[in-house]
């Protein structure tokens, strides 16, 4: 299954309101897509949902030691690749617009890459 890898916090955010992930390049791709947390924090991506929705997610963010790092967290559906939105997630100058997110009880450990990469379906079967 088609995958891509979000740095933290915006991955959980991704299952919490976020319905918009940035990217400097398109694509035509559309369906579902698991979602890989990356071994990474982006703080300055933390100050900017801090600063943008101090009321309604930025208080629910859990620390760093209860979020997952390295690992498939959750499936979503991609429905478009846009250059506008009213979305207040939405900075481009790309937006993958996601529906439907499920984030999954518990993480499966994996590797991630860089673009859109492919997951054995026979690793998350149980999940979907």
């Amino acid at each position: 299954m088609k995958t891509i890898s979000v740095r933290q916090p915006w991955a959980w955010a991704l299952f919490h309101g976020k319905d918009i992930e940035n990217r400097p390049w398109a694509t035509h791709y559309t369906g579902p897509l698991l979602i890989h947390a990356s071994k990474t924090f982006d703080y300055e991506g933390l100050k900017w949902i801090q600063k943008n929705f101090p009321i309604t997610i930025a208080p629910f963010i859990p620390g760093t030691d209860f979020l997952s790092f390295g690992a498939i967290i959750g499936k979503v559906r991609m429905t478009d690749c846009i250059i506008h939105s009213s979305s207040p997630w939405f900075f481009g100058p790309y937006g993958f617009l996601f529906t439907d997110p499920v984030e999954f009880k518990t993480p499966i450990p994996y590797r991630g890459r860089l673009k859109f990469f492919d997951v054995p379906d026979e690793l998350i079967k149980e999940l979907l």
